[in-house]
């Protein structure tokens, strides 16, 4: 059929921002699964959801129309998928504030109103900078390197981004130079601080974060804790917003809870912030499925399973730790280790023999691992501060043994080769490294 005459041009029908955008990476975008790789790479929890499923792991004695047999069962209302989902989700966000109400940083109490709940995290980051930014006015700043979501966000909203990198190599905040910042710059109305820190598994200081937030400025500190349940217990500054009302304190039940399948994610804020973003947001945001889910899983009995998974996490994550030092060509721990992942350099050569932190060599590492051992991980060596990384989710301990093997096999290949990538393939990793990545 011939191509329709009409006056349509998209060039010049879309908005210059989004044609110009350049569109989110995540893990899955070079290389799928196959059902047979090892993914550590996107930082999902290794060992499954959260939820007390039975030996052959499913849900014990669950029906669908909401009864059950069982203390763990999970009733997923199936016949009531005909009718839309509960607007407000009293009854999950009382869940998440009494996981929250730990009285370390306050003795007030947050409730149902301190809370926004929306499809994963990146709802709240979006539903933010519309809410507070004027699109081609106002802006947003970030403290790379960091989640790459805030200024794809911003870019889709027409919104600049100030960039004020973290300290190296503490990667902790360079507090002088944010509030210089916004002293200069009054469009400045959202910081958007990562604790623990992707890539970097840095914990905050919150006397940091204190000083930002007393600071005389005219806007909004967003602190991501989509990792806080790797960190110390009471870290989480989630109650804190009942005493900051510039404050907001974004979660997911992707990482500790082992649940990225059901995309849920949580605004903690002042009542008046947290009814801004429940007036914008769509009316049935979170489907019936999700809901049922996520309050099973902040249940008692689902959240001793989420606790045991954690455990065996952190015990694989000081396994690596311990190991990854003693393969040559291994370089330093580069961050923190208060997350589900951990980042480190990879040399050129041996340390012994004067091996530095190397790019080309990351890529090749991460390259082969994926392309010739099925291990996937990730490459980060363009963002501020990461030299050589790679960031390496912690998985089981067969994934861990596996992955310990393959590596110190690719380096060995890697440092006895007299052979580099020729430029054609330099070009194309260089290609590949530069997209905005998770």
């Amino acid at each position: 059929m011939a191509p329709k005459n009409t006056a349509f041009d998209l060039q010049k029908c879309a908005r210059p921002n989004i044609l110009a955008l350049e569109p989110y990476r995540c893990a899955r975008d070079d290389y799928k699964d196959d059902g047979t790789n090892i993914l550590l790479d996107a930082n999902e929890n290794a060992y499954g959801p959260g939820l007390a499923l039975n030996e052959e792991n499913k849900l014990p004695g669950a029906n669908v129309n909401g009864t059950s047999d069982s203390s763990s069962a999970i009733d997923v209302d199936l016949l009531g998928l005909n009718r839309y989902p509960d607007p407000h989700q009293e009854d999950l966000k009382q869940l998440l504030c009494n996981l929250r109400n730990t009285h370390t940083h306050t003795p007030k109490t947050i409730t149902p109103a301190h809370l926004f709940v929306g499809v994963g995290s990146d709802e709240a980051i979006d539903a933010l900078i519309r809410a507070f930014c004027v699109p081609g006015k106002d802006k947003i700043l970030t403290c790379p390197p960091t989640y790459g979501m805030y200024s794809v966000s911003a870019q889709v909203n027409d919104v600049s981004v100030v960039k004020i990198p973290l300290q190296t190599p503490s990667f902790e905040l360079d507090v002088p130079a944010i509030l210089k910042a916004l002293d200069e710059d009054k469009s400045i109305k959202l910081a958007y601080l990562c604790s623990p820190g992707n890539p970097t598994g840095q914990l905050l200081k919150k006397e940091d974060v204190q000083n930002i937030l007393e600071h005389g400025w005219n806007g909004v500190v967003v602190l991501d804790e989509a990792y806080i349940d790797f960190a110390p217990e009471g870290t989480s500054l989630a109650e804190w917003v009942s005493e900051w009302p510039n404050l907001v304190v974004m979660q997911t039940l992707s990482k500790a809870f082992g649940l990225a399948g059901i995309r849920l994610g949580a605004a903690f804020a002042d009542p008046a912030i947290a009814q801004i973003l429940n007036n914008m947001k769509a009316p049935y945001n979170i489907p019936n499925p999700t809901s049922q889910l996520a309050r099973a899983a902040l249940s008692p009995k689902h959240l001793e399973v989420m606790q045991r998974n954690k455990d065996l996490i952190i015990k694989q994550r000081d396994r690596l730790i311990e190991e990854l030092p003693k393969i040559t060509g291994i370089g330093k721990l580069h961050g923190g280790v208060e997350s589900n992942f951990l980042l480190y350099t990879i040399l050129d050569a041996p340390a012994d023999q004067g091996g530095k932190p190397s790019n080309e060599t990351a890529l090749a590492v991460y390259e082969g691992l994926a392309e010739q051992k099925g291990v996937v991980v990730r490459f980060r060596g363009k963002e501020h501060g990461c030299l050589g990384c790679l960031r390496i989710t912690v998985g089981t301990e067969k994934e861990v043994d596996r992955f310990l093997q393959e590596i110190r096999q690719m380096l060995e290949g890697i440092h006895n080769s007299t052979g580099k990538p020729g430029a054609k393939e330099e070009q194309r990793r260089e290609k590949e490294a530069n997209g905005v990545v998770a």
